[in-house]
């Protein structure tokens, strides 16, 4: 066995074999995927990104051309490389041409700098490293140029642009191609989303991910004629996968990119392009709605709008449906595997108050309390999963393992939910978000959602700070609409709403912006540490 095969756990022979007689994995890899699309639909749109507009034959041609020039450098079957760049077409060429020669893209995001992208070439063991010269007014051939000189193992920079000292993507030698890769082969990594500690990898399979993409196509419905407007990074998870861009070529249908979700950038792309379908994360919500209704753009082509990424409030829900005279498809999954939709035809409820169900039939779920026992539908307690696209190990992570999964191979997603009796999912928070106060036990999560509700809330993360009397209490960072709110008036408002009082935010602290983990989410790790240090620098002073 290799050393790479060692650091990757698989899945138990009884469950691949289940997984395989129904149909699930069919054996099929990301490079037959396209080649079969580029035969289907050669003369189809593929891509849309601003003056490129690339049909399915040019996506696998530029594809093929890349894959030969990576194995003309040296790169070759299972050797890993580091993909970071921006929302463009070329990052889909790049993506496939890595899957077509058996290479393995580690996806990084456009915000990563020297500590992730570092420890990414590092703990892969990365030859390659393929970014964009210049993206967002920030130079990535400085940060590769530093980067390089901290990891040995990188062979390559590849950069989409004006090169400097690296290799032009657009300059590539000719080679030939090795022996393509087997679909139960690794064809990728995610990277984790936890609040905590640097990113995990997470190795994904040509057969558990593309099954996931063709469940999530016939769920989403999508089709041929579907267009996906992808604000979000096109490397994260939801974008590339909930059904997201790959999810859309499965389909056949046609991906319009943008690096900017403002509204008065893709207002006009979505009345130029008829997108039928696009996502976003719940703070990018208000934005798009606020602007909606003084802007007054052309939406008529726009039919569902998915929310995903954290749990999304009701009210803003109920709004979005309302305002937008679209459908609301809520999304609730994770880059190690599962994933819930809310289905079409759902009722209001179940789309307006819950994250959905699993795609598909086999997904296993259980909710247990503190001591791994099964908790009864309606109770919150911990979500636990296994499935046929859920991974089982975390790549080179053995002691990290030994905790996210149980002996019979659930992954412990550290969510904290409640199962309706229809079988969908209610996400109440994380694990790590909830607050000891005394005993009393409070969701951070739900008391988020309560003051994003108010008008003069832009944006809210809860976290517990210590308390020498109860052990804990909350704090509540808020950002602002309106410059003139006070804390005094946040919590008369959630007294009027009636919950109980310790549920109220013992300390309430403005912001201009909250601190982001490497994968974009709100670090409460950080703001954890911020709200101690002023606390300790407030009982030395007084």
């Amino acid at each position: 066995m290799s050393d790479f095969l060692k650091h990757c756990t698989p899945w138990p022979e009884a469950l691949a074999g289940e997984y395989r007689r129904k149909g699930y994995w069919r054996g099929q890899t990301f490079s037959a995927l396209l080649d079969e699309r580029a035969e289907q639909y050669g003369e189809r749109l593929a891509v849309v990104s601003g003056q490129t507009r690339w049909r399915y034959r040019d996506l696998a041609a530029e594809a093929d051309r890349l894959a030969r020039g990576f194995s003309a450098l040296g790169i070759g079957p299972k050797d890993r490389v580091v993909v970071q760049l921006p929302n463009c077409a070329e990052f889909f060429a790049v993506i496939f041409a890595l899957f077509r020669m058996g290479a393995l893209p580690v996806f990084a995001l456009p915000a990563h700098r020297k500590l992730e992208i570092s420890y990414f070439c590092q703990h892969a063991e990365a030859v390659a490293y393929i970014i964009a010269g210049q993206h967002g007014g920030f130079d990535y051939r400085n940060l590769a140029s530093e980067v390089k000189a901290v990891s040995p193992g990188l062979q390559h920079v590849l950069v989409l642009g004006d090169a400097g000292p690296f290799t032009a993507l657009h300059d590539l030698p000719d080679g030939t191609l090795p022996a393509p890769p087997e679909a139960s082969d690794v064809a990728f990594f995610q990277l984790s989303g936890g609040s905590t500690g640097t990113p995990k990898l997470i190795p994904r399979t040509h057969d558990d991910y593309i099954y996931s993409l063709r469940g999530s196509a016939e769920i989403c419905q999508l089709s041929p004629e579907s267009v996906y407007l992808c604000v979000l990074p096109a490397g994260h998870n939801f974008a590339l996968s909930s059904p997201g861009s790959l999810g859309v070529f499965y389909a056949g249908g046609t991906v319009v990119l943008s690096n900017n979700s403002s509204p008065d950038h893709v207002f006009p792309l979505i009345a130029a392009e008829r997108v039928s379908v696009t996502a976003l994360v719940p703070p990018l919500v208000p934005v798009w709605l606020d602007a909606a209704a003084s802007l007054k753009p052309d939406l008529s082509s726009l039919k569902v709008v998915q929310v995903g990424g954290a749990r999304f409030n009701s009210e803003m829900a109920a709004r979005l449906v309302r305002e937008l005279g679209c459908t609301l498809q809520q999304v609730f999954g994770m880059a190690e595997g599962l994933v819930n939709y809310t289905r079409y035809d759902d009722s209001d409820a179940l789309v307006l108050h819950t994250q959905g169900r699993p795609i598909s039939p086999d997904d296993e779920i259980c909710v247990v309390d503190d001591e791994d026992q099964p908790l009864p539908a309606g109770e919150v307690g911990h979500l636990l999963t296994r499935g046929p696209y859920t991974i089982h190990g975390y790549y080179r992570a053995a002691e990290h393992n030994a905790r996210s999964f149980t002996a019979d191979g659930f992954y412990r997603t550290g969510d904290l939910v409640r199962q309706t009796a229809e079988g969908y999912l209610v996400v109440e928070g994380r694990a790590k978000d909830q607050i000891n106060r005394g005993g009393e036990k409070i969701s951070a999560e739900e008391v988020e959602h309560l003051l994003l509700a108010h008008q003069g809330v832009a944006d809210v993360a809860i976290v517990a700070m210590p308390d020498a009397f109860l052990g804990e209490k909350s704090c509540a960072f808020v950002i602002r609409r309106d410059a003139s709110l006070r804390a005094v008036e946040l919590n008369a408002y959630l007294r009027k709403l009636g919950i109980a009082a310790y549920k109220i935010p013992d300390r309430i602290e403005f912001a201009d912006a909250f601190p982001k983990t490497g994968v974009g989410k709100v670090s409460k790790k950080i703001l954890r540490q911020i709200i101690e240090q002023r606390l300790l620098v407030a009982s030395q002073s007084g």
